[in-house]
C-alpha cells in the first residue's frame, strides 16, 4: 500500500511544474509488483491527471491579459483535445496551464488528459 501511495505521489508531482519522472516510478513499481499492473497503471493515471488538473487550475488563476505562445495557439485551434499531449515534457505544463487560462471546459480537459496519460502508462507497463 505504501508503494502505491508513493507511485500516486510521484505521478501527481510529475504533472505539476516539478520535474519528476513518473514513468520511472511506474516502471520500478511494476518490476517489484508485476501482478498489480492494472492497479498501478490506474493509480499512476489518476495521480498524474489530478496533477495536470492542478496545473490547469493554476492557469485559471493567471489574470486575463494578452499573451502569445505556441501552446496557446495550439489550444485556440484544437481546444480540449490538444491536452491529450499534456503529458509531454516542457510543452505539457504549458498546455495544461494554457487550457486553464483560456477557460477550456475542465471536464473535457480532464478526459483528454486522462486518455493521454493512460496511453503513455500502458506503453510503460508493456515495456516493464
Amino acid at each position: 500500500m505504501e508503494a502505491l501511495l508513493a507511485l500516486f505521489g510521484a505521478s501527481f508531482v510529475a504533472a505539476t511544474l516539478f520535474p519528476l519522472p513518473s514513468e520511472a516510478a511506474l516502471f520500478a513499481y511494476l518490476r517489484a509488483y508485476p501482478e498489480h499492473t492494472a492497479l498501478a497503471v490506474t493509480v499512476a493515471t489518476v495521480g498524474n491527471t489530478l496533477g495536470g488538473m492542478t496545473t490547469y487550475l493554476v492557469g485559471r488563476l493567471v489574470p486575463t491579459r494578452k499573451m502569445d505562445s505556441r501552446a496557446l495557439r495550439v489550444l485556440h485551434r484544437w481546444g480540449a483535445p490538444a491536452t491529450f499531449f499534456a503529458w509531454l515534457p516542457i510543452v505539457g505544463d504549458a498546455l495544461a496551464a494554457g487550457a486553464g487560462w483560456l477557460r477550456v471546459n475542465a471536464i473535457a480537459v480532464a478526459a483528454f488528459m486522462a486518455v493521454g496519460r493512460l496511453s503513455r502508462y500502458i506503453v510503460v507497463a508493456a515495456l516493464a
